[in-house]
C-alpha cells in the first residue's frame, strides 16, 4: 500500500485486501520454487502457504509497525517479519491437520496438505516452513525478535498450549484452564505479531507493554469466536468442517461457559482491546480489532 495515503483514511477492508496482495508478494518471493529440488516438498509447501487465508498476524504486525511510526518503504526487515510469521503459521496448521492431531481433510476450502501430498511429506512442509521463518527473521539482525518469535511457538507458547488441548480432549475443564490453552496456542502467536511490530519500530517500553495487553485480548478473543463458529458457523465461508471439535472431545470455550457466555466474553475482550487503541494513530489496529470481532471465517 502507498504509504502517503495516511493509515487513518483507509478502511479496514481496503487495508486487508491491499496488504494481503503484499504479503502473497513476499512469500512468492521467498518460498523456493517448484522447479527446486527437492520439488514434491516445495510443491507442497507453495500449496499450503499460497492457498490463501487472512494473513492476519503479517497485517498485524504491520499495523503494529505503522501505529509506532514505522514505514514498509524505509525498512526491508518488515517484509522478512512479516513473511516469517505467516509461514511459522502455515506449519502449524500443516501439523495441526495431520491425523494424529486434528485429523483434518480441509483447509481454507482445499483438502488438506497431508490428504494432498501424503503425511510425510505434511510433515516435512511444515519443518521446512518452519526453518526458513526462522532463517528469514534471524536476518533482520534483531536477536529479540527471533526470542519473541521463539518464545512465541515454544512449549510455553502455541507448542504448549496443543499439548494442554491434546490432554485435555474427553475432559472436564475449568475455565481457567481453557483460557490457559487458547492463551497458549493461538493468542501467543498473535500477541507476537504485534509485539516484534512494535519492537522493530523501536516502541517505548510503555507502548509495547499496552499493545502487549491488546494482542492477548484478540488473541484470546479469536479462538473464542473460532470455538463458536466450529458449532454454529457456515463450512463454504470457513473452508473447514464445522463441529469437529466436539466429534473429537475437544476442549472448546463454549463447552466451558455455553455458548452464549462466549460471545459475551469474545466482545467485551475485543471491547478492552480496542479501548487500549482507540485514538488517531491506532485506527488501523482499533479496526483491526473489530474485524475480528465479527468475522465469520
Amino acid at each position: 500500500m502507498d504509504r502517503s495515503v495516511p493509515v487513518d483514511t483507509v478502511d479496514i477492508r481496503t487495508y486487508f485486501d491491499e496488504n494481503r496482495k503484499r504479503v502473497d508478494g513476499l512469500l512468492d518471493q521467498y518460498l523456493p520454487s517448484e522447479d527446486t529440488e527437492p520439488k514434491t516438498l516445495h510443491a507442497a509447501m507453495r500449496y499450503s502457504v499460497m492457498a490463501g487465508g487472512k494473513r492476519l498476524r503479517p497485517i498485524l504486525t504491520l499495523a503494529t509497525y505503522e501505529y509506532c511510526g514505522g514505514s514498509y518503504a524505509d525498512d526491508d526487515k518488515i517484509g522478512k517479519v512479516m513473511a516469517a510469521l505467516e509461514m511459522v503459521h502455515t506449519y502449524s496448521l500443516i501439523h495441526d491437520d495431520l491425523p494424529c492431531m486434528d485429523d483434518d481433510d480441509l483447509r481454507r476450502g482445499i483438502p488438506t496438505c497431508h490428504k494432498e501430498f501424503g503425511e510425510a511429506v505434511a510433515v516435512l512442509a511444515g519443518d521446512a516452513l518452519h526453518d526458513i521463518a526462522f532463517g528469514l527473521i534471524a536476518e533482520t539482525g534483531r536477536a529479540e525478535v527471533v526470542t519473541e518469535l521463539a518464545l512465541a511457538i515454544g512449549t510455553q507458547g502455541m507448542l504448549g498450549g496443543q499439548m494442554a488441548d491434546i490432554e485435555a480432549e474427553g475432559h472436564e475443564i475449568s475455565r481457567a484452564e481453557i483460557v490457559n490453552i487458547h492463551r497458549r496456542k493461538t493468542a501467543a502467536l498473535l500477541r507476537c505479531s504485534v509485539r516484534v511490530g512494535a519492537i522493530l519500530a523501536g516502541a517505548k517500553e510503555t507502548t509495547l507493554e499496552d499493545l502487549t495487553d491488546y494482542g492477548e485480548k484478540i488473541g484470546l478473543a479469536f479462538q473464542i469466536i473460532d470455538d463458536v463458529l466450529d458449532i454454529e458457523g457456515d463450512q463454504k465461508l470457513l473452508g473447514k468442517k464445522v463441529g469437529a471439535d466436539s466429534k473429537r472431545l475437544k476442549a472448546t470455550y463454549p463447552a466451558v461457559v455455553g455458548i452464549e457466555q462466549a460471545r459475551s466474553d469474545a466482545a467485551e475482550l475485543i471491547e478492552q482491546a480496542v479501548a487500549v487503541v482507540d485514538n488517531d494513530t491506532g485506527s488501523m489496529l482499533k479496526e483491526i480489532a473489530l474485524f475480528i470481532g465479527r468475522r465469520d471465517n
